[in-house]
């Protein structure tokens, strides 16, 4: 039998900050690796651009020119026909160098095209590309960002922030709330009750902070304040840790009503009374309701102190025709939040 050695005192949390160290040495490789390859498809790119609008070149040289690298390259992949002509797109849709080595580069291959294939303008890429890599999305996540249209939805719902908040934290939770909220994971239609909204929220409660977006943790559903004896039930209770604040979300089954903001403000004073610390900042909350008259919310916030926010969430059946099909499944969703889960194992 091996002789068993007895390990020094610290050896345990030294090998806890090698491997650390280790890891974060194969994230930059691997980093680096892809910058210099997007970097590479992007010069490619620009000089069949060249060579083609400049010189007159024909379509078929790209055929010719990708059997040519295949066989100089047997062991590199990527140099299909289809890829080149993808290289071509990506150079003529990004024609800022700096642009594309600065913060493109940033991207994988594949992020890259899907940046093509699914968004028109270069406004819009830019932004989902700088979303991307700010919450570090796969490229399933993106793709499910762009076509539940996150951008047209970011910092939409009607907030009193500006004046209830400081600045940067009031820009930061407008962008942080959306309006309207897709619920078409849960599979409901627009008869189904706060109850079963709220049970089904929970049951899904990964594609619901998948959809509420980066930052929000989940704290609790029906959670019990005791007030001078009386008990109440928060809807939902969030944590979000860019704000640093706790967020009460309440549901309304039906149409907006200004005296749903007295609840809600009620829930925002026993949160700030008796749940946050003296390090956390005001609680926010959000009201989700399933329609809204958008003037009758912004009267309803003009005389509240507290920070608060008024969105819509759509079903199923709430959806446009059109929109429906190129919303993900929740197989889709699912599929991708396990790709996220892979990559952070790799």
């Amino acid at each position: 039998m091996p002789e068993i050695v007895p390990l020094p005192a610290d050896y345990a949390a030294w090998l806890t900050e090698l491997k650390a160290r280790i890891h974060a040495a194969q994230q930059r490789a691997a980093l680096a690796v892809n910058r210099e390859l997007v970097l590479l498809y992007w010069q490619i790119g620009c000089d069949i651009l060249y060579r083609q609008g400049r010189e007159g070149w024909g379509a078929k040289v790209i055929e010719r020119l990708a059997q040519d690298l295949r066989n100089a390259f047997p062991d590199m992949k990527g140099f299909s026909p289809r890829n080149l002509k993808y290289m071509r797109a990506f150079a003529e849709a990004w024609p800022d160098g700096e642009f594309v080595q600065g913060v493109l580069a940033q991207l994988p291959w594949y992020h890259q095209l899907a940046l093509l294939d699914k968004l028109a303008t270069e406004e819009a890429r830019r932004w989902y590309a700088a979303k991307a890599i700010e919450h570090g999305w796969s490229r399933n996540v993106l793709v499910i960002q762009i076509e539940t249209r996150l951008l047209e939805r970011s910092g939409q719902a009607v907030t009193n922030f500006s004046v209830s908040l400081p600045k940067p934290q009031s820009d930061l939770a407008r962008e942080s709330l959306k309006d309207p909220y897709r619920f078409d994971f849960l599979g409901l239609t627009d008869e189904a009750q706060e109850r079963e909204i709220e049970h089904a929220l929970i049951k899904h409660v990964t594609e619901f902070l998948l959809e509420l977006g980066a930052g929000f943790a989940f704290v609790g559903r029906q959670v019990l304040l005791d007030v001078g004896g009386d008990e109440f039930f928060i809807d939902l209770l969030f944590y979000h840790l860019k704000l640093r604040c706790y967020v009460v979300i309440e549901l309304k089954g039906g149409k907006f009503k200004p005296e749903h903001l007295g609840q809600l403000g009620f829930y925002l004073t026993a949160v700030d009374r008796q749940v946050k610390s003296e390090h956390d900042n005001a609680t926010i909350g959000l009201l989700l309701c399933k329609s809204k008259n958008k003037v009758v919310a912004e009267y309803a916030l003009g005389d509240k102190s507290q920070p608060m926010g008024i969105a819509e969430y759509k079903l199923l059946d709430s959806l446009p025709a059109d929109l429906q099909t190129s919303l993900p499944s929740i197989e889709a969703i699912e599929r991708a939040l396990a790709d996220e889960a892979g990559a952070d194992e790799g």
